[in-house]
């Protein structure tokens, strides 16, 4: 007879299943372990719990998710007022945060494509009402960037924390101002190819491009970094409150039913 192990929180799912006819009616051995002598009649239970895993993960995320919509939101918003004199919105969007929580918190397949396709949204539409390129060197070198942020979140995904994401985020903010800019400084041919040029491109920039220096746009950046890290790990925090009060929920009824 072989067995088949599944989480706690699943234990109620298991039985609702085997009260409608999913399966072979199975008993249920240990706590947590549910044992099928049949392995073609688990295939439709597996894929049932399967799905239902794949919910559970995904409500989790909805508050998170909905955090980053509202950031491409503003980010077009933003974009889109910049040239209204609107010059203290500046860089207030927390690309590198977005790749840095989003690596450290969602399941494997959202980790790189929810912070590299916020971008990508917020850049078709800034670039189409300006009549920018969709793709150019600074673009990509953005993109690369947000991807090693993205790396460092991966190595954080065990232990991410407020308390290990707020500094960490000042990391990610650092590693993404300082690849951006000095990719400018070596492209540009309005710095000088010295170290003299780099520590411009790092702190004032050219003034043709815009009045407003570059260290502010870091500033910027830093400060929505950090606050958006703090409200992600929140939003993560009130999903995984709900799903631990769903899985005391169903521990507890059939204990009431009895």
């Amino acid at each position: 007879m072989g067995g088949t192990k599944f989480p706690l929180k699943h234990k109620a799912f298991a039985k609702r299943l085997r009260s409608r006819g999913v399966g072979d009616g199975g008993k249920v051995g240990r706590v947590g372990a549910l044992r099928r002598p049949d392995a073609a009649a688990r295939r439709p239970y597996h894929l049932l719990l399967c799905i239902s895993c794949w919910t559970d993960k995904f409500f989790r995320m909805i508050p998170a998710l909905l955090l980053v919509l509202s950031v491409v939101a503003y980010r077009i918003a933003s974009g889109l007022l910049i040239h209204s004199g609107a010059t203290w919105l500046s860089n207030l969007t927390p690309l590198a945060a977005i790749a840095l929580c989003s690596a450290a918190y969602f399941p494997k397949k959202y980790k790189f494509s929810v912070p590299l396709l916020t971008l990508f949204i917020s850049d078709v539409v800034i670039n189409l009402r300006y009549g920018a390129p969709l793709l150019d060197p600074q673009i990509v070198i953005r993109y690369g960037a947000l991807a090693l942020v993205g790396c460092l979140g991966v190595l954080l995904q065990n232990r991410a924390s407020l308390k290990i994401l707020l500094p960490s985020s000042i990391v990610a903010s650092t590693i993404f101002y300082a690849v951006t800019n000095a990719f400018s400084w070596l492209t540009d041919p309005g710095y000088a190819k010295n170290f003299a040029g780099l520590v411009q491109s790092l702190t004032v920039g050219l003034p043709q491009y815009s009045a407003t220096p570059t260290w502010m746009f870091f500033r910027n950046s830093l400060i929505s970094d950090l606050l958006f890290t703090l409200l992600f790990v929140l939003c993560m925090s009130v999903g995984h409150s709900r799903e631990r009060s769903e899985a005391r929920a169903a521990r507890l009824r059939p204990a009431a039913a009895g």
